[in-house]
């Protein structure tokens, strides 16, 4: 029975052959991967095993597998939701609202998905999907709203990523894993948060010379176009860094960022539940979600801030961040709790490595394509919250320990900076640094 289950889960008209091993890396996954498959469950295909019509089978089977494999398959209702309100006029808050729950659970089916053509593509080639499928959801959002000239949108989601990542997810990691095991020291491996702290510092250069711009006393016009030409060259320059880091991490220094887990772990995650054409049509079709609801978002945030009393800012950089990567964030919390911080530290830190040095650079040269004037100046406030939160963590990570304090003093400043911009109801800062320094 089980091997009929196989071959009519897996493919139409195919024998079922479970891919080698070796392909996949044997019980090593990284750590994006391993740490979204917390909120996996093993689906019972039991009752769709029996349907008399192959085809039939293979298309519930699949359903089955896609919807019912997650923990958050109760919010996928939000999706269809969020559509009826468009099409019907709700109030564009309620659109927003929908919108942006129904993209937790997509954001963890993409992931998913990935991880299970990794299966018949091998560690290499599914690394470097991950490297770009991880952080879909922002990407998405940030080209709807480029499309849209909603620049500092953009800015801001981008910036409340890396700042989510680095101190609300970083941060309750530690909290929760240090409370949970506070009569034993915490240790992880330093050489990844190493790595991926140098290159933050990279990124964090790239912003603050375009920032300084604003200050050397010339003309506004030669500033601007100084700042713009600046910001693309940069972004070159953090591309050709995030591709060598994707060698470092994929090719010649693997093992650094490699997630062991215990056959326990795994139990569920040794076989895939799909096939290979299978997972690369659901993968389509969920980005195509994804992007749908993006739109959603980014047409509706104004309104929704304007609504809900709060400025854009604060929603951009502070809600759609905790939302879009609740299911990220909290498989990082689990493997926290169970003394696995290796696991918490690659997706907090791979996460806002990703963001800060492909998603941004790839915006800014998006922008460029279709027109739009998008440099690295992001404002006084985001580029210093983004600096002191870098500096922060690379503090707390230099002795590679953990504890619950170190936690606590990160969430603790993922509060402030969130408190800076609720008070903080202005336009962006740009554009009053900029009339400072012309005067």
């Amino acid at each position: 029975m089980a091997s009929e289950v196989q071959a009519c889960l897996l493919e139409n008209g195919g024998n079922y052959m479970k891919p080698p091993a070796s392909r996949h890396g044997g019980h090593s996954r990284m750590a994006h991967n391993v740490s979204s498959s917390s909120l996996r469950r093993k689906s019972d295909i039991a009752a769709v095993s029996n349907v008399r019509y192959r085809i039939v089978g293979d298309v519930l089977a699949n359903l089955h597998q896609v919807f019912l494999g997650t923990k958050l398959c109760i919010l996928f209702v939000t999706v269809p939701l969020a559509i009826i309100a468009h099409y019907l006029n709700f109030t564009r808050s309620w659109i927003f609202g929908l919108s942006l729950i129904g993209l937790t659970p997509l954001a963890e089916r993409i992931s998913f998905l990935t991880e299970q053509i990794t299966f018949y593509t091998g560690p290499t080639v599914g690394g470097l999907l991950n490297a770009t499928c991880g952080n879909a959801t922002e990407l998405i959002i940030a080209i709807f709203a480029l499309a849209k000239h909603k620049v500092d949108v953009v800015k801001y989601s981008l910036i409340g990523s890396i700042l989510s990542n680095l101190l609300l997810v970083l941060g309750t990691s530690l909290l929760c894993g240090g409370i949970l095991n506070i009569s034993s020291e915490q240790r992880f491996d330093r050489k990844q948060a190493d790595v991926n702290s140098l290159l933050l510092l990279l990124g964090l250069i790239c912003h603050v010379l375009p920032l300084m711009f604003q200050y050397v006393g010339q003309d506004p016009t030669l500033i601007a176009k100084s700042t713009l030409a600046l910001s693309r060259a940069s972004c070159v320059v953090m591309l050709l860094a995030y591709i060598g880091y994707l060698v470092f991490q994929l090719w010649t220094h693997r093992q650094f960022f490699e997630a062991e887990e215990e056959d326990g772990d795994r139990e569920s995650e040794e076989e895939p539940v799909l096939g290979f054409w299978s997972s690369f049509v659901w993968l389509a079709l969920m980005t195509a979600i994804v992007a749908l609801l993006s739109e959603y978002v980014v047409a509706t945030i104004e309104d929704a801030s304007e609504s809900w009393g709060l400025s854009v800012s604060f929603v951009s950089v502070i809600l759609l961040p905790i939302v879009g990567n609740a299911a990220e964030h909290a498989g990082a919390i689990i493997f926290a709790f169970k003394n696995k911080l290796d696991i918490s530290l690659g997706v907090a830190l791979g996460s806002s490595t990703q963001i800060a040095m492909f998603v941004v650079p790839l915006c800014v040269i998006v922008a460029w394509m279709i027109g739009i004037n998008m440099d690295l100046n992001f404002g006084v406030l985001e580029i210093s919250s983004l600096a002191l939160s870098i500096i922060t963590v690379a503090f707390a990570l230099q002795d590679g320990t953990s504890h619950y304090m170190k936690g606590l003093v990160l969430v603790l400043c993922y509060i402030v900076i969130g408190v800076c911009f609720f008070v903080n109801r202005g336009p962006s800062n740009q554009g009053n640094i900029s009339s400072i320094s012309s005067q």
